[in-house]
């Protein structure tokens, strides 16, 4: 192992980079098999959630729409509740579907004496396992509110997305006095080319149509780690965009397909 790298760290997006598909659309999918909410809530969820994504901008209403809906499904529950069962999820469904590339990638910082954070748009307790378990540093994320250890099933600050992620990591560099211009960032998706701008090292991993293209005409490096080339994975609608919002509408199909089939 080479000697800490304090002033480099390396920086990796989880939906379709890290992980195959969208982590809260895995995670919710475990929640649901335990009963801890109902086809109704989730399509609630969902809908709120799948205006902000296919409109696609940053239009203050819908931001807040999205905010207002995106952890109403966990409201309610003890905040430790929710870890062990994305212990248990993670360790059940997600552990697998992680790409054996990307994490790869994330050692060869970590031999190389560099830290390694996950920055996602998935809830910061989620990430967590995920890093944990990943035998990572540390994880960003979005950040849900709770009282008195209980989710209130809204959300403190914005979603982690964006030039969110960005602002996020610049935050983190102060804190942990971080060259950037020595770190390294990886995404698959446009959306985090703020992020991706903000290093001195950005790799485009299974990189949508747009980022592709981007990564292409400045240079940097692209992994693809997927089987034929295809930028959805395992048939769900999470091309780029936010893994909450594809998630809970991907759940939210596949439940309503559930119930006619009953």
């Amino acid at each position: 192992m080479a000697e800490p790298d304090p002033t480099a760290a390396a920086f990796f997006d989880v939906d379709n980079t890290m992980m195959r598909g969208a982590s809260i659309y895995h995670f919710a999918r475990g929640l649901a098999s335990r009963g801890l909410f109902t086809t109704k809530d989730l399509v609630r969820f969902a809908l709120g959630q799948a205006i902000f994504r296919v409109r696609g901008d940053e239009n203050p209403e819908h931001i807040a729409k999205a905010r207002e809906t995106a952890l109403a499904f966990v409201a309610g529950n003890k905040v430790e509740d929710i870890v062990k069962l994305g212990e248990e999820i993670y360790d059940e469904v997600m552990a697998d579907r992680i790409w054996s590339g990307t994490r790869a990638l994330a050692q060869s910082h970590l031999d190389a004496g560099r830290r390694v954070w996950l920055v996602t748009a998935t809830p910061i307790e989620l990430a967590r396992v995920i890093a944990q378990r990943l035998g990572l540093t540390g994880a960003l994320g979005t950040v849900a509110e709770t009282k008195d250890g209980v989710y209130t099933g809204r959300l403190v600050g914005n979603l982690l997305h964006g030039p969110a992620k960005a602002e996020a990591v610049r935050a983190l560099a102060r804190r942990e006095g971080l060259d950037l211009s020595r770190c390294s960032a990886y995404s698959d998706s446009a959306n985090d080319l703020p992020l991706l701008s903000l290093v001195g090292h950005a790799t485009a991993v299974n990189p949508d149509a747009e980022l592709r293209e981007y990564a292409r005409e400045s240079g940097w490096e692209i992994r693809d780690f997927r089987t034929g080339r295809k930028a959805t994975m395992i048939g769900l609608p999470i091309a780029a965009g936010v893994g909450a919002v594809a998630g809970g509408v991907a759940v939210a199909v596949a439940l309503r397909r559930v119930q006619r089939s009953k």
